[in-house]
């Protein structure tokens, strides 16, 4: 495996999501099943996807579909560019809190592959903060190389 990326510009490089749209910041650990990363982005008031009630909790499965994103692109085949996809579902999704912009510290974000071809994955993933404390948690199927109709 290649070195894991340190920062949020090294991450852009191998996800789709650009500019303030890149909300991980580092990759602290990934194996072939399983991708943990740290994000602080929840914390700015020009969040992307801040409403004016603050950053909701179903934002958490953003944070968890870059997360499978970059996890695909880590363990893409050496020479093979990571794959386009798209979520197809989030299912089992639990919201532990109301908001993410008043948890104080990091987000952690941990992402399972559970299974998987060619065309599609699924993934469980817990957003937790730094404590260990539940924030958002559930299952979500990508997927791959599949053109959006017009």
């Amino acid at each position: 495996m290649t070195t894991l990326p340190a920062s949020p510009a090294e991450i852009a490089r191998l996800i789709p999501h650009q500019g303030r749209m890149c909300l991980l910041d580092a990759v602290l650990a990934c194996t072939p099943t399983h991708i943990r990363c740290r994000a602080g982005s929840h914390h700015a008031a020009d969040h992307p996807l801040r409403s004016p009630a603050g950053l909701l909790a179903p934002v958490g499965i953003e944070y968890a579909a870059q997360a499978m994103a970059l996890h695909g692109a880590l363990n893409a085949k050496p020479g093979v560019a990571g794959r386009p996809g798209f979520l197809a579902s989030a299912r089992g999704v639990t919201l532990h809190v109301p908001r993410l912009d008043d948890v104080a510290g990091d987000l952690m974000i941990e992402v399972e592959h559970l299974a998987g071809d060619e065309r599609q994955a699924m993934y469980r993933f817990a957003l937790h903060d730094e404590a260990g404390r539940p924030l958002v948690d559930g299952r979500c199927t990508v997927v791959l190389d599949t053109p959006l109709p017009p």
